[in-house]
């Protein structure tokens, strides 16, 4: 087969040089580093000079070299050797009438021509080779800015928060890069988020799925190297996907000092092998994904905290009043019920969560001699229990994480015909999550035991709260409250939460 290299060649120009070096047309040949023709030859015995050449051009040192043909005609050729990667064929022509003694300077002549255009087809075949390398490697480079890009986009757009974003980005990593398989595997957290984009089935992908989260993770553990397995003959596979006919390309994903997790492209066997250029775009995808987890940790890290935070900050209202607790946890859940219902979206949804969450965090400066009254408040001490929606938000508003999440806290004893407090607004003037909190919250202290009563059931609450809606309460939120309450079967937190039920008359 021709050598790629000289195909790119145009031998005419060369031909025609060669004509007009010599001043007369003398055809030159080409031939392939096995002596196969390439150009110039057009007959069967052209072939078999060609395999001459090639077994004579072992004693040769890259200079033209002579062979008789006959008595008659002797042919000069002369090695095409590019670079370091060998012989890559040769350039000959065949000297009749001037190889008989009687015409030495011709003969030296057209060899000397020879010499110099083989060397211009060397030239341009190195040239030519350079050019190919280069491609090749702004080839691999653009491949590794688009898969880059395609993951800073992800995750830009919020990849790696969930499983579900994640599982996309490894979707369109395997449809870039043409693979059967994708796979994040992370023992510490029993996670394995894979993608496929299958050339055909793989019946027994759980297995594989095991064998990745067990051996192979454990191997690329210990060497923290990548690791290629192409070939079913590997000696490898004695301990490493046994059995097993897949090609193979794992990239450790290195957290801190330690392989903490790793990224694994599976083939199916009739797909080319993982070549050099596959692994360099496994490690780079390997380098994401380890920025990636190690932002999902810090990230984790923060809302953990947040959230243990939170709770302290619940316990410690709580722990002021007994009669109370739960308070806090009850409204929390109702509210986020009904943002469900309303579709909030996720966003405002974490906003929701904390806001009603932590809504009753100002009571914490309540003196206990006026939180933990068993008796009714004077107008003076309920004066002073007004006060904490606004405590709450000079605690809360010091915390980034929860500054959407203050004004439902700040304003959910606002009221819709703009009576309440802390500013007394009106209407839609009210934050909507303060308007949600205030049906949650109303419904709990009208349902909640106090020290001087019990708590009041259901239908009770549910009739106080319809009376109030357009004044005290915003009425689509009761609307809302209110078809929750009518499902068939009844919501779960009625019986959770201990709430008591008016018995129906026997009629």
């Amino acid at each position: 087969m021709a050598d790629r290299l000289l195909d790119q060649i145009d031998f005419s120009r060369y031909q025609r040089w060669f004509n007009r070096s010599l001043g007369y047309d003398c055809p030159i040949k080409v031939l392939g580093a096995a002596g196969e023709p390439v150009w110039g030859c057009s007959s069967d015995a052209d072939a078999a000079l060609g395999l001459r050449v090639a077994q004579a051009s072992g004693a040769g040192n890259g200079a033209v070299q002579r062979l008789d043909i006959d008595a008659e005609s002797t042919l000069l050729y002369r090695r095409l050797t590019v670079g370091a990667s060998g012989v890559r064929g040769f350039a000959a022509v065949v000297a009749g009438k001037f190889a008989r003694a009687d015409a030495p300077l011709e003969i030296d002549r057209m060899a000397d021509a020879l010499d110099d255009m083989a060397t211009g087809m060397v030239d341009e075949a190195a040239s030519k080779a350079d050019l190919d390398k280069i491609t090749e490697e702004l080839a691999e480079c653009y491949e590794e800015l688009h898969l880059v890009y395609s993951l800073d986009r992800h995750n830009r757009t919020g990849v790696g928060r969930d499983t579900e974003t994640f599982r996309q980005m490894l979707q369109d990593t395997a449809a870039h890069l043409n693979v059967d398989v994708v796979a994040f595997i992370r023992p510490s957290d029993n996670q394995c988020v894979y993608a496929t984009a299958l050339s055909k089935e793989i019946h027994n992908l759980d297995l594989v799925l095991v064998e990745m989260r067990g051996d192979l993770f454990r191997f690329i553990q210990a060497s923290r190297e990548s690791v290629v397995m192409n070939e079913a003959d590997d000696p490898r596979r004695t301990y490493i996907f046994t059995d097993m006919p897949y090609r193979v390309l794992a990239c450790p994903i290195v957290i801190g000092r330690n392989v903490d997790a790793l990224v694994v492209l599976l083939n199916h066997m009739h797909k080319p092998p993982f070549s050099n250029s596959d692994r360099h775009l496994g490690e780079v995808l390997a380098n994401q994904l380890s920025a990636m987890v190690s932002q999902v940790l810090a990230v984790s890290s923060t809302q953990k905290f947040t959230a243990q935070l939170a709770m302290a900050m619940v316990e410690a209202v709580e722990a002021k009043d007994p009669y109370t607790r739960g308070h806090s946890e009850r409204v929390h859940h109702l509210s986020m019920e009904i943002g469900r219902a309303l579709k909030l979206p996720e966003d405002e949804m974490q906003d929701l969560h904390w806001g009603s969450l932590l809504h009753d965090v100002g009571k914490i400066g309540i003196p206990d001699a006026i939180l933990c009254k068993p008796a009714r408040l004077t107008k003076d001490e309920y004066t002073f229990i007004m006060v904490h929606p606004e405590r709450s938000y000079e605690i809360l508003r010091h915390i980034d994480q929860l500054k959407n999440a203050v004004p439902g806290a700040r304003h959910h004893q606002e009221m819709w015909d703009g009576k309440g407090y802390p500013h007394g607004l009106k209407g839609e003037r009210i934050p909507l999550h303060a308007r949600i909190m205030a049906v949650a919250d109303t419904y709990d202290s009208i349902t909640s035991s106090r020290a001087y009563r019990a708590g009041r059931p259901h239908e009770v609450a549910m009739a106080e709260i319809a009376r109030v809606a357009g004044t005290q309460l915003d009425p689509s939120m009761v609307e809302v409250f209110a078809r929750l309450c009518a499902t068939d079967p009844e919501p779960e937190w009625l019986v959770r939460f201990n709430i008591r039920r008016e018995r129906k008359s026997p009629g």
